[in-house]
């Protein structure tokens, strides 16, 4: 029997049914290193980025220990965005599928307080939120965590980056100190070391390589002077051609100029940063994952839980001070076994950080010229798809396979016109071919998705 099959775990053989029906064939490198200890009940310190399957390895081992007839909190996930807890939410729910009648109750910010309450007074297992609206919930007594097992912290040093650390700190000391505790980071600066010998038992300690072979993941690096940043980013464009992208700047106000800039230069761009409000953020993130935009603007908080399978190219504007961000950065190209792009800018202060991204991966940077880099005054990116809102989502009963018969029935639309769907509590979107766009909005304008009127717009 192989190690990395699930079977040689000690879990239920529904759960390894359950997981080999949803397409998981054998443990990836952080779930074949941490679950065996997850599931003696050890504390586990994991470093792995986005992408290495580390919501399913925590997902297995808190599962295990829930008894789905005591109705309280027995696990508590801490994510750092609304972004990141749904499809942690999203991903534990599919793992929950071998355990009958276990309750996963999503608490974050940006959400109304009161159906929250209300969900949580009927009983939850799993509570997956954000840090702000756990403490809030906490404070006011609606969330109770003495009967906790297992606390989850995802991507801890983004939380600790977004300034989260004194409300971790009240949340974790309301929970007993008979828990397990599973921390997961991509990066392990020394605020996380301190922090997890304060929280931690003895934690066994899982790393995953995170560095990329140059066979997969291209990376090139360009020294510019500061005013030729802009004219450079743009020949990047031109000469590599990429169908999506992601550009990395270092603060808000970068992200919305750049994605201003590429607009004028007929490159359709997002910018994803702190100061959009959760619906916006919501529309920006489904534009990119179902290809109504392509290119995203972001910062590195704003885009932690980006979970793209296809990014072409990822633009550093700027490095940053820390490699492993670099690293980290770069990760979200070349996956799924397609060859990736990274080109990075740098001016001639800023060699220092070329350095330690050497230094970090063991191995000199390719620096190239600008020069070397055509530009297409003919080129343009704009993207195959436009998105569409609908009033009416979960809450409302309606499931994707509503919107696609009553888009490819009464309306008209061939079901290869129809891209993504993403259901959220009471709107969905819907990416369709721009040629169908017009025929799908007239048909909603009087038509009906489960035999109730739905109003629709596209998203701009």
């Amino acid at each position: 029997m192989s190690n990395s099959a699930f079977s040689s775990l000690p879990i239920s053989p529904a759960q390894v049914k359950n997981l080999t029906s949803l397409g998981y064939k054998k443990m990836t490198p952080v779930q074949a290193q941490s679950l065996p200890h997850m599931l003696k009940g050890k504390d586990i310190i994991a470093q792995a980025k986005t992408g290495s399957g580390k919501t399913a390895a925590f997902g297995i081992g808190l599962l295990d220990k829930i008894n789905p007839r005591f109705f309280g909190t027995q696990a508590l996930v801490l994510c750092p965005t609304r972004e990141l807890a749904d499809q942690v939410g999203k991903e534990i729910r599919k793992l929950a599928r071998s355990v009958p009648n276990i309750k996963l109750v999503l608490l974050c910010g940006g959400k109304p307080f009161g159906p929250q309450v209300g969900s949580l007074e009927h009983g939850a297992h799993i509570v997956v939120g954000t840090p702000g609206r756990i403490q809030d919930h906490l404070k006011k007594r609606t969330l109770k965590v003495e009967q906790l097992n297992t606390l989850v912290l995802d991507e801890a040093d983004r939380m600790l980056d977004m300034g989260f650390s004194e409300v971790m700190s009240d949340i974790i000391k309301q929970t007993p100190k008979s828990r397990q505790t599973l921390l997961f980071s991509a990066t392990y600066p020394d605020e996380i070391k301190k922090m997890c010998r304060s929280i931690q038992r003895a934690p066994i300690t899982v790393t995953v390589e995170s560095e990329h072979e140059q066979s997969v993941i291209e990376q090139l690096f360009y020294q510019v002077k500061k005013h030729e940043r802009n004219n450079t980013l743009l020949a990047l464009f031109h000469h590599y051609q990429p169908r999506t992208a992601v550009v990395f700047c270092h603060t808000k106000a970068q992200c919305g100029e750049m994605a201003e800039f590429l607009r004028d230069n007929n490159i359709e761009s997002l910018a994803i940063h702190g100061d959009l409000d959760q619906r916006e953020r919501d529309q920006v993130l489904i534009r990119f994952a179902n290809n109504s935009c392509s290119v995203l603007v972001a910062t590195d908080v704003a885009a932690r839980g980006l979970d793209i399978k296809s990014i072409g190219m990822v633009i550093n504007y700027e490095l940053p001070r820390d490699p492993e961000i670099y690293v980290h950065r770069i990760g979200r190209t070349g996956r799924a076994g397609e060859k990736g792009l990274a080109m990075s800018l740098f001016t001639e202060h800023e060699q220092v950080r070329v350095n330690a991204i050497e230094d970090y991966q063991k191995k000199p940077c390719l620096i190239d010229s600008p020069a070397s880099l055509d530009h297409d005054s003919t080129y343009k990116l704009y993207p195959p798809m436009t998105t569409i809102q609908i009033d009416g989502g979960r809450k409302d009963k309606v499931r994707p396979g509503d919107l696609l018969g009553a888009l490819t029935g009464d309306a008209g639309l061939q079901g290869a016109q129809i891209g993504k769907i993403d259901i959220f509590d009471r709107s969905s979107y819907v990416a369709l071919e721009h040629s169908v766009v017009r025929q799908a909005l007239n048909y909603l304008a009087n038509g009906k998705v489960k035999g109730r009127p739905a109003k629709a717009r596209k998203v701009r």
